[in-house]
């Protein structure tokens, strides 16, 4: 036993899931096709990146060799047959969606075996009385938006009529999902939150799994910019997961991003937050430095999903990827013997697939491990077994839906 750290790539999928004809996904590809697209020259973009997909820091641990297992196919730019320095292999989900509670749930030991609702891509969008008791059991005189969209191009599209009116900007996606945005100083943080609050209660009897503040700031629609407050709303897992039972066990759970958020704010000790990929790593190494033996850090990068995955772009999805495999030596540098370091993904989102929902994939499990000898752990029947292993590791009480590779 030291300590874990739990690196989620959110939309990271390698391919491969068998039932991926059954969500409309077959064939779809998150890493194989930006590698494919990037060999080709459809990942070069002036000024950001070019040439073939370079990750030699996560495919040292053992990303093509785990691409290998999962679809059988050696991708451009990635060593499917050199000997890799970590544990490495894929997952896959047996969780009913393709959503980031789901898939997050059950890498923390909890698959999800019921059906989350989801709103109509249709204007509007939302069942009116829900609207109305939102209206009525706040201090709002109304709601824009009221469809499935983008984030930031509604935000683009609405948010001077927002700032105008005062009238907050409903939204969805392919998610189960309302997303409210709202100017950070027109119409105030607080107040969002507890819009958000509000709008949690009521949406419970709908099946929704997430409401989510999505504020931002700026003065016009050419400078509109999402901010690090974002919170989500979620509902609560269906029965106490990893970091329950860590919490329980009188270990710190410190939590990185938007975890702390999907999770409802269970079996959290500390929380820390950052704005893009680049500032989640900062914080992750502040979660380790601060981290003691038996310690639990799990951290999500948002922006492979947020920012790249859903907006099908290719270039962008390929140069995140990049930087973050830049910056992987900077977590194994400060691993200490005994601990344990584990790459992984919710879903996909292969930016090549058609619409801009998540795809059903497997995801990579990357282990880097000082004290383990480095080895192939196979395909794993469910995501829980990642969480079920680092219970091992950690020495926690074992939990019902995986097992741990590590034995």
């Amino acid at each position: 036993m030291s300590r874990a750290i739990l690196c989620v790539l959110d939309s990271f999928g390698i391919g491969g899931a068998a039932d991926a004809a059954d969500f409309g996904d077959a064939g779809s590809d998150t890493l194989g096709h930006i590698a494919k697209a990037c060999a080709e020259g459809r990942g070069d973009q002036e000024g950001l990146r070019e040439g073939p997909l370079h990750l030699p820091n996560l495919d040292r641990l053992g990303l093509g060799a785990a691409a290998r297992l999962s679809t059988g196919e050696d991708l451009p730019g990635l060593n499917g047959t050199r000997e890799p320095t970590g544990l490495y292999g894929y997952a896959a989900e047996v969780s009913n969606g393709k959503d980031t509670p789901s898939g997050h749930w059950e890498i923390a030991g909890v698959p999800v075996p019921f059906d989350w609702s989801y709103f109509p891509d249709t204007v509007p969008t939302f069942p009116a009385e829900l609207i109305e008791k939102i209206v009525e059991g706040s201090d709002i005189n109304g709601i824009l938006g009221d469809k499935h969209a983008s984030g930031t191009v509604i935000i683009e599209e609405l948010g001077e009529e927002h700032v105008k009116s005062g009238k907050p900007i409903f939204y969805t996606s392919a998610d189960s999902v309302i997303q409210i945005a709202a100017h950070e100083e027109h119409f105030g943080l607080e107040r969002l939150y507890k819009l958000c609050e509000i709008t949690r209660e009521l949406a419970d009897p709908y099946n929704i799994g997430r409401v989510i503040a999505r504020p931002f700031v700026g003065r016009s629609s050419g400078d509109f910019q999402r901010t690090s407050n974002r919170r989500d709303y979620s509902v609560l897992p269906p029965e106490p997961t990893l970091l329950d039972r860590a919490k329980a066990a009188g270990r710190q759970v410190i939590t990185v991003g938007k975890i702390s958020d999907i999770f409802a704010h269970q079996g959290v000790t500390d929380v820390l937050k950052g704005a893009g990929n680049d500032e989640l790593f900062d914080r992750t190494l502040e979660a380790m430095a601060k981290a003691q033996d038996g310690d639990f850090v799990f951290a999500n990068f948002i922006d492979f999903d947020s920012l790249y995955g859903h907006r099908r772009d290719v270039p962008g999805y390929a140069a995140a990827l990049e930087q973050f495999d830049r910056r992987v030596p900077e977590m194994l540098s400060r691993l200490q013997p005994d601990d344990i370091l584990i790459f992984t993904a919710d879903h996909g989102c292969d930016p090549t697939w058609e619409g801009t929902d998540h795809t059903r994939e497997h995801v990579p499990v990357l282990v880097a491990a000082p004290s383990r000898k480095a080895r192939s752990i196979g395909g794993l029947k469910t995501f829980a077994d990642i969480g079920e292993s680092i219970a091992d590791h950690l020495g926690l009480e074992t939990g019902q839906h995986g097992q741990s590779f590590l034995s």
